[in-house]
């Protein structure tokens, strides 16, 4: 009897225990810890709002957003009230050094230029935050990936992304960027002038481009992949609405049958293609100047080399990340210049002497692209106000400085891009205004601090694509300008609003089109 009296009494202990443990566990990660960074941070000079017990400030973050969104702005108006809410207004309140509470983890708001390259160059200390599991059925790339995996697949991939070999892809862009011309002149048909909302057809014509340049003469499976992943991309966005529950992936939600089953529709379509790349590559009839190819091409050159190529699975990745990196942040790239071009008809001006000066009326050839000057400043320009992630976000994987100031293992640190390129301390009282000249002499020559520009990130990551974005940017601009002039819509609503990382218009971009 006293040994079942003794056992239950270390049973019983032992139970206490693991619950006192497991109890102080989320105490500690609730509010004793949250509070001991807190108290770290203030004495290290930086302010912001008190924490609050679990949600921090994600519901103001989530109500300012809302509240932003609900009304349009006027086209002379600051943009970053509305994109980019909470944020600036913490900024605002608490100056430059501020935090803000994503939950229980603090994030540092960092928009000093001098820090934030610091931040880029330290790319395997700043990490990318923990995912959602469910977020893998969208997107794996290189751009998710950290450490040697990265480094490997990087090497791999930068020679298809070399400037001179894109030259190779540039009668590709070129089809697609016709034909889309092609159909608003026959649009105009007898009429001197007609509306159109350029943002539908200008991401049907991105997309169109990534499938030519991607996959060749597979572009038509490109367009159905590039069709699941706009789907895929909208489910994903309804997934990140929730609250992240644990488990909740593997239920037969609706949200996630569709996710799962377009992930698995995808990943078949692409292996199709690549399959029967290599078996034409077997036969000695593969074409290697698409980015596919280019890409299978340095892979198998590395595999020769050190046996340490990448895997089907990898390759299929990256074909997938030509999309979702590449084909929206182009298609608002050019819609965004449109619609600043539209705004300042001087510059639309300027644009299009130059391109008639360079190429006259016929098709633009990759040779004479460097001497569109003006044409570079206008693009570097839009990037300044819609940079394509217009916020970074990184979590520390170990305790590092900053500059003086210590961050602990697991806190955020915030990037405002958007913010840091409009600051009129790096760019003059005119920070707030459309002014391309400012890149007359280049990108290094544009601010007061030579490392306030990060429109394509920077240190060993920085964007991949950016040569790409740039060349099919001024192609189109180009053959657009040499075709038409145009000008806002009455119908046109101002209102950029965040998606994801992007910033796109909210309810399209009508404009009203004229031959020239």
């Amino acid at each position: 009897m006293n040994m079942e009296i003794t056992n239950w009494c270390i049973a019983f202990g032992t139970i206490i225990s693991v619950v006192v443990v497991f109890a102080w566990k989320i105490l500690n990660w609730v509010w004793f810890k949250p509070k001991r960074l807190e108290k770290l941070f203030r004495q290290q000079g930086f302010s912001g709002n008190f924490y609050t017990l679990l949600h921090g400030d994600i519901k103001k973050i989530t109500r300012g957003a809302n509240e932003a969104n609900s009304k349009p702005i006027g086209i002379y108006d600051d943009i970053l009230p509305r994109v980019l809410h909470y944020h600036l207004h913490i900024i605002n309140k608490y100056g430059k050094n501020s935090f803000e509470w994503f939950g229980p983890t603090p994030c540092l708001n960092i928009t000093e230029p001098k820090l934030i390259s610091e931040v880029f160059l330290k790319h395997e200390i700043f990490k990318k935050p923990r995912r959602n599991p469910i977020s893998k059925y969208l997107l794996q790339g290189m751009v998710m990936y950290e450490g040697e995996k990265w480094s490997k697949v990087r090497k791999i991939a930068n020679p298809a992304f070399h400037f001179e070999r894109l030259k190779d892809l540039l009668p590709e862009m070129h089809m697609s960027c016709k034909s889309t011309v092609n159909k608003w002149k026959d649009l105009m048909s007898n009429k001197e002038s007609v509306e159109i909302d350029v943002w539908a057809d200008i991401q049907a014509m991105t997309a169109d481009v990534l499938s030519r340049t991607a996959f060749g003469s597979s572009f038509e499976d490109g367009r159905k992949i590039f069709e699941l992943i706009t789907k895929q991309i909208d489910n994903m966005i309804d997934v990140l609405k929730m609250p992240y529950i644990p488990g909740w992936r593997f239920l037969p939600t609706p949200t996630n049958r569709k996710l799962i089953g377009n992930y698995k529709q995808i990943r078949k379509l692409i292996r199709g293609i690549i399959n029967k790349r290599e078996e034409a590559m077997k036969m000695g009839k593969a074409r290697n100047d698409d980015l596919l190819g280019l890409l299978m091409e340095s892979n198998r050159n590395e595999i020769q080399e050190s046996k340490a190529g990448m895997s089907i699975d990898e390759i299929i990745e990256e074909c997938k990340e030509f999309y979702i990196a590449g084909q929206e942040a182009s298609a608002l790239l050019l819609t965004w210049t449109m619609i600043f071009l539209s705004i300042y008809p001087n510059w639309q001006e300027r644009a299009r002497e130059e391109v008639l000066k360079v190429f006259g009326n016929k098709e633009p050839k990759f040779q004479g692209m460097n001497q569109l000057k003006v044409v570079g400043s206008i693009i570097y320009e839009v990037l300044r106000f819609f940079p394509p992630p217009s916020m970074l976000t990184r979590v520390t994987s170990k305790e590092t400085k900053l500059g003086e100031t210590v961050i602990p293992a697991g806190v955020l640190v915030q990037l405002p891009i958007s913010v840091v390129h409009q600051d009129p301390e790096y760019w003059g009282d005119d920070a707030k205004e459309f002014n391309p000249d400012r890149f007359s002499e280049g990108v290094s020559k544009a601010c007061k601090k030579q490392l306030a520009y990060f429109a394509f990130g920077g240190g060993p990551r920085i964007c991949i694509g950016q040569n790409f974005a740039l060349m099919e940017a001024k192609l189109s601009l180009a053959l657009i300008l040499q075709n038409f002039s145009f000008e806002l819509s009455p119908t046109y609503v101002h209102a950029p609003m965040k998606r994801l990382s992007l910033i796109q218009p909210q309810y399209g971009a009508p404009l009203v089109f004229h031959k020239i």
